[in-house]
């Protein structure tokens, strides 16, 4: 099996940011996903919790209200660190700054090889 190397960001979107990030993330979605080596993009709004509804087999409860942000995660998977490196520097040249201001605080980036 091939290794790749993956990416997952979290946003924490100021309430009042919400349309203007979403905008801008299918924006980015677009360009990260021509990025050379990117295998597969993805973001997603949380916007559901279990909380204690795993063990009665029930749906996630939709979040009725915001208290400080929304939180949005994205995925990003490469063929290798090396295009990971270079798209990740990419994408700070394009995005860093206009993501910035729609957050609380800077985003947090996890990465390392896929399982």
């Amino acid at each position: 099996m091939a290794e790749t190397f993956s990416e997952v960001k979290l946003f924490q979107v100021k309430p009042d940011k919400l349309k203007e990030f979403e905008e801008l993330a299918v924006t980015m979605k677009r360009e990260q996903e021509k990025r050379p080596g990117s295998l597969s993009v993805g973001y997603m709004k949380r916007f559901y919790t279990m909380d204690g509804r795993i063990e009665e087999g029930l749906p996630p409860r939709e979040l009725t209200r915001i208290v400080k942000c929304v939180k949005y995660f994205s995925f990003w998977e490469f063929d290798s660190k090396e295009n990971y490196g270079k798209a990740t520097r990419w994408f700070f040249r394009e995005y860093g700054k206009s993501v910035t201001k729609l957050l609380i605080m800077p985003f947090d980036i996890n990465c390392g090889d896929s399982i």
